[in-house]
């Protein structure tokens, strides 16, 4: 994979572009589509797109947007390379591609600055050492407790019983 080549499925992937335009033809690659032509593919998702001017970031410039904004771990990042890009940037993530391969063919007004990945949630956990989290731990319930008692019951039944028979005895 180079870094102009999205594998099927890729995740995580962020890859930076600067761009060499006037700031109206830069604006219009917000506009859908508009990305598709001066990368070379089609069916980006325009959300998954960011274009801006870099002095739109202020204080947070580049290496704040991508480390802060967008999860990219700073020993991937380079502070003064970042600092000396200025003018208009597209962000591409590789969630723009919705889970296709495809190889970018920029114009020739767009220069790829970086391709960055995404720190990735680490959803393993260690194991529980705990008593509580050991097979069959809980209290077991004695055997007769939650047990509803059914002998309320079956004498109201029978009570409502006599007095309808009652009645209809003294109707009938």
């Amino acid at each position: 994979m180079t870094d102009l080549t999205a594998a099927p499925h890729e995740r995580g992937v962020i890859r930076l572009f600067s761009l060499d335009m006037r700031p109206e033809e830069a604006k219009f690659l917000r506009e859908p589509g508009a990305a598709d032509q001066v990368l070379g593919v089609s069916g980006l998702d325009p959300e998954q797109i960011d274009v801006f001017p870099v002095s739109d970031l202020e204080d947070l410039g580049l290496y704040g947007y991508l480390s802060e904004g967008c999860g990219v771990s700073e020993d991937q990042l380079n502070r003064t390379d970042l600092e000396q890009v200025d003018g208009w940037v597209m962000v591409l993530r590789s969630a723009a591609f919705g889970g296709r391969s495809a190889t970018l063919v920029p114009d020739r007004r767009l220069r790829l600055i970086g391709l960055f990945t995404e720190e990735a949630t680490n959803w393993h956990g260690g194991t529980i050492e705990t008593e509580s989290a050991k097979p069959f731990s809980a209290p077991q319930p004695k055997p007769d407790a939650g047990q509803p008692r059914r002998s309320g019951s079956a004498l109201i039944a029978l009570l409502v019983l006599l007095i309808v028979g009652g009645a209809l005895w003294l109707i009938l």
